[in-house]
């Protein structure tokens, strides 16, 4: 319901996600679609389409609600304890300022569910250079910061220790297995409050395709039901639950 929701409150109050999904810079069409489009109907269109998981775990999730979609920029970190401080995290921190305008921030974090991979600094660059969003293969910290800017962050926890001497760079736009999905360089991630999704950009105009119509299907079963009360008959007349 997010299209319908975002036009019905143009001028209300709007919400969160659609604050955020308007925010956006503008981007190609395949992008924009992918905006308007629920994660849902994406992750069930790449498996009806091609039998492939697309979506990433269910503990994959926003610090705050949001919606976003945007060409993912990848950055992969290797545990490692070392004595080097900041400069073998340099590649990470390279990587926000070359991201172009709308991207989303794919960061991987080796066995990092106790290492909070992206706090306030790097969020404020991320906002501020118009990135869409970050999605973080670990956990996160700063998150009172991260609220107050509205930067859209998903992430598997939430700690407060750092990266810093505990990690290396081991390499940026770069193919990364996020939250167990294949993420590459330039694949469309787009996420709502449901999870994150990932699309291959070569698949990308077909998966959209399938995904609105899925949507569009879903739209019309709603008012369906509540005039009918009965599901199985929506089922029946739509052909998807």
């Amino acid at each position: 319901m997010k299209r319908i929701l975002c036009v019905a409150a143009a001028a209300v109050a709007v919400p969160v996600a659609c604050v955020w999904l308007m925010a956006q810079p503008a981007a190609d069409p395949l992008v924009e679609g992918f905006r308007l489009t629920e994660v849902a109907s994406v992750s069930d269109a790449v498996e009806q389409l091609y039998g492939q998981r697309a979506y990433m775990s269910h503990d994959m999730r926003p610090i705050s609600p949001v919606k976003f979609a945007g060409p993912a920029v990848t950055v992969l970190l290797k545990k490692e304890e070392h004595k080097e401080g900041a400069p073998a995290s340099q590649g990470m921190l390279d990587a926000i300022d070359a991201a172009p305008p709308g991207s989303v921030y794919v960061m991987v974090l080796e066995d990092g569910l106790d290492y909070g991979g992206v706090g306030a600094l790097m969020t404020t660059a991320m906002k501020v250079r118009g990135l869409a969003g970050a999605v973080v293969d670990g956990s996160v910290r700063d998150t009172p910061q991260i609220r107050r800017i509205q930067f859209p962050v998903f992430s598997r926890g939430v700690a407060p220790s750092t990266t810093i001497n505990h990690f290396r760079v081991a390499g940026v736009n770069v193919p990364v297995t996020c939250a167990g999905a294949r993420v590459n360089p330039g694949d469309i991630v787009t996420a709502d409050e449901d999870g994150v999704a990932v699309v291959p950009k070569a698949k990308a105009a077909d998966v959209l395709k399938k995904a609105q119509e899925l949507d569009d299907t879903e739209h019309r079963m709603l008012p369906f039901i509540e005039k009918f009360k009965s599901i199985k008959e929506a089922v029946a007349k739509f052909g998807r639950i």
